[in-house]
């Protein structure tokens, strides 16, 4: 029986802490579905064709060396719609520290009820990018700071990219 996870998020930019949740998630699925969020009421820094572009081209080779298929994805209503869409029985959340664990906790709770059939698994950050979220790397890339360490090099070089061209107007 082939098992297929979904993990869902904005993703705005990819960060070291989402290829660890991403590398964890490959181990445990067949096939793993990266759903990016499309949020009418948010301003995100990329649009969603480069969120796309930049999980494909940063988590391909991790769950190709699980042997994991990997498909991505948009959506824009619940996260449990979007996994019963996909096909997958797997809610894969990331979770960094208690405050995560807390808020998860509820959703979890919530998206049970709604997707009974939909398991969520928790699947704790490593420690060295615990503290990495895609907040912080945005405020650290706008204010001119280094990133290269809190993302994968193609993306620095997307956020390079996308600030220079924000700071000649």
């Amino acid at each position: 029986m082939s098992r297929t996870a979904l993990y869902a998020g904005t993703f705005d930019p990819v960060t070291n802490g989402h290829l660890d949740v991403v590398r964890q998630a490959a181990g445990l699925a067949d096939r793993l579905v990266l759903a990016v969020g499309i949020h009418p009421g948010k301003a995100p820094m990329f649009p969603v064709e480069d969120r796309l572009a930049m999980l494909e081209e940063t988590c391909h080779p991790i769950a190709r060396a699980a042997g994991c298929e990997l498909t991505c994805v948009t959506f824009g209503d619940l996260v449990v719609t979007a996994a019963q869409r996909a096909g997958a029985r797997i809610l894969i959340r990331g979770l960094r520290d208690g405050t995560d664990f807390d808020y998860e906790m509820q959703m979890a709770g919530m998206n049970g009820t709604m997707a009974p059939g939909v398991q969520t698994v928790f699947l704790p950050a490593s420690p060295s990018v615990r503290p990495i979220t895609a907040t912080l790397v945005r405020q650290i890339a706008g204010m001119g700071g280094d990133v290269s360490a809190f993302v994968p090099p193609a993306v620095a070089t997307r956020l390079k990219s996308k600030l220079a061209g924000k700071s000649g107007a």
